[in-house]
């Protein structure tokens, strides 16, 4: 099964308000040290956060090292955020078709295709972060295979059904849910996985605490309140088949990143977030019934 590009002349415009001008824009002229030094360790460019605790010997090293014993660390545990979504998006084999909902500078996709061996499209509305994966791709000699597309997540173009798989890793929170899950929901097979990771507030204690509204200045974004993920998954036919907090498991990166050199300021407002429930890390796997 095959994704065929939809005839050029017909095509929407990508960028479709002012808001997604103004993310694309941002996401274009970024060059953010975090994401560049991290990907520079081994090649896999991450724009999402790590879980799991942090080796403390990397801050004890002398200080000739230090730092850059730091970032290898912190991009480890990017790498392990991203296998455990992987190991969520179920049975994939090499004649799949899966999509990268977001995808940034491509590590994630990159990944998924190493281990299931299948076709990988990801979309994005930064045109700089679609040039530079290709890139990428075209390096590491899988441009066949792994193909990013400047386009929007609400409404891909792809063909219906024709989609094995579809994770979004930290991209939700700039985008509608009721219309991302319908477009999700046209293009996965029945039975077709979908794995979200992401950063949403929680609503029991209220609205938006000050911390989450800081993140959500930083990065321009509307990060949504827990129960909206599940009530738009339910709305367009995605059943979660498990959820995994992820909140503790994603505060040592966050320790780690503040006393590094790449540290960007807003992580005193991931932690106190964090750290005061008022924010949540969650995993949700979905199957399309």
């Amino acid at each position: 099964m095959t994704i065929t590009e939809p005839p050029t002349p017909q095509a929407e415009p990508v960028l479709r308000s002012a808001y997604q001008q103004s993310i694309a824009e941002y996401w274009n002229r970024e060059k953010d040290p975090v994401n560049i030094k991290l990907g520079e360790v081994d090649g896999l460019y991450h724009h999402h956060y790590g879980i799991g605790d942090y080796s403390p010997d990397v801050l004890t090293m002398p200080a000739a090292e230090r730092d850059s014993a730091i970032i290898a660390e912190m991009h480890r545990l990017e790498t392990a955020q991203a296998d455990v979504l992987l190991e969520h998006l179920g049975a994939i084999d090499a004649a799949d078709r899966v999509l990268d909902a977001g995808s940034g500078r491509g590590g994630t996709s990159f990944m998924v295709n190493q281990r299931f061996g299948c076709q990988v499209d990801g979309v994005s509305i930064s045109e700089s972060q679609v040039n530079f994966a290709n890139t990428q791709a075209a390096q590491r000699g899988v441009g066949k295979q792994v193909r990013f597309h400047f386009r929007n997540m609400l409404d891909t173009g792809f063909d219906a059904g024709s989609v094995r798989a579809i994770w979004t890793n930290e991209t939700t929170m700039y985008v509608d849910l009721q219309q991302l899950y319908s477009e999700f929901a046209r293009l996965l097979q029945h039975g077709g996985r979908y794995v979200c990771i992401t950063g949403c507030y929680n609503d029991l204690t209220g609205g938006r605490s000050r911390a989450v509204s800081q993140i959500d200045q930083h990065y321009i974004c509307n990060i949504h309140p827990r129960s909206e993920y599940f009530k738009a998954m339910a709305a367009n036919g995605l059943a979660p088949i498990a959820v995994t907090d992820l909140t503790a498991a994603t505060i040592p990166y966050w320790e780690l990143r503040e006393r590094s050199s790449v540290a960007t300021g807003i992580e005193k407002a991931f932690l106190t977030a964090y750290r005061e429930g008022s924010f949540h890390y969650l995993l949700i796997a979905a199957d399309r019934i």
